[in-house]
This record gives C-alpha cells, structure tokens and sequence, in this order.
C-alpha cells in the first residue's frame, strides 16, 4: 500500500494512502465522476468496473429522476461488488485557469460527499483525489482545497465520520498531499 500520512482532527483520524480506491475497506468510497453518471475513465470507470452493474444500475434510476448531477453535488448508490457498502459519486469542476469558482466548486464536492456519510451515520470514508486527472485541476492546488475542506468538517464535530482517506493512486499525487497536509499541520 505504500506509506501513509496521518493526522488526527478532535478524535478523528484523516490519512493518505497510496494505493487503489476500489479496494478500500471503508464503509463508503468516493467516485470522482462525470455528471452523467455513467462511468468512464480513470477511478470512475474502475469504480464501475469493480463494483459491477449494480452500481450502474442504481446511477441510471437517479439520473431518470435527476436528470444530470450538477458539479459540486453528489448522490449515493451501492456499492456494489465492492468492499465498500456505498459509492458517493460527484462531480468535481473542470480546471479552467482557477478563476472561475473551481475552487469553491471542488471544495463542495468534498463537503456534499461528507453530509452524505453523515446522513447514512458512516463511520469511515475514502476519497480519490478529485478532477487532477481528465479535469486538469493542478494536485497541488486540489489537495490544499480538498484537506482544507475536509478538516474544517470533521472540525464542525456533528458527524459520525471517524475515519477519512485520501486514496492517492499514484507517488507523485501522494507526495504533494503530503507536502499540503505538512503545510497545514505545521
């Protein structure tokens, strides 16, 4: 699995992780997906390949009610074939040059996926790191927004979160959540 990084906010634990999103243990896992729901590349399309049709076929019942999930929102399904019970799937922003709310956009996508753990009383959530891959958003910047987000949550106290991951698939997005998570901290 790789190294991990960790810190503890009140009583709650956030760690970074190296390694594969479809194979974590938590309770629910984050898909950085597309507003159509539908799969596709990168950790949406290995979700959906993981976790089978069930997840598939709970995306297309919300999408005939929903119609497309707006950037910054997101919805719950099964989590199918997967360890986890539950798939949080949202919608981060597409980078276009950082001044046109993507920040404020991503960082939404981290706390609707949140309010959602909390509504189902979860214990533990996995996150990837969210629009640094077809969406282009720099992982430096992405990671400051997503910790930032994340922390001031767990700060908040009401919620049943006591775990959250960061599921990083590779050393070079590790390393710079890392080096935020340091900023940070201190």
């Amino acid at each position: 699995m790789g190294e991990v990084n960790e810190i503890t906010v009140g009583k709650k634990k956030v760690m970074l992780i190296q390694g594969d999103i479809t194979r974590q243990a938590t309770e629910a896992i984050v898909n950085a997906a597309n507003s159509g729901l539908m799969g596709g590349g990168g950790v949406d399309g290995a979700i959906h390949r993981a976790g089978g049709p069930a997840i598939l076929d709970e995306c297309r019942q919300i999408i005939s009610r929903i119609g497309r999930l707006d950037t910054g929102k997101a919805v719950i399904t099964t989590g199918g074939n997967l360890r986890a019970k539950y798939v949080i799937h949202t919608v981060g922003p597409v980078w276009r040059s950082g001044n046109r709310g993507e920040a404020e956009l991503l960082a939404s996508a981290y706390r609707e996926s949140l309010k959602l753990a909390t509504d189902r009383k979860l214990k533990s959530i996995s996150f990837p790191s969210i629009s640094t891959g077809a969406y282009g958003y720099p992982v430096a910047e992405a990671a400051k927004v997503a910790l930032d987000a994340v922390i001031a949550f767990l700060c908040d106290g009401r919620n049943s979160l006591e775990q959250v991951f960061f599921v990083l698939y590779d050393s070079k997005t590790y390393q710079a959540y890392s080096a935020k998570l340091a900023e940070i901290t201190g």
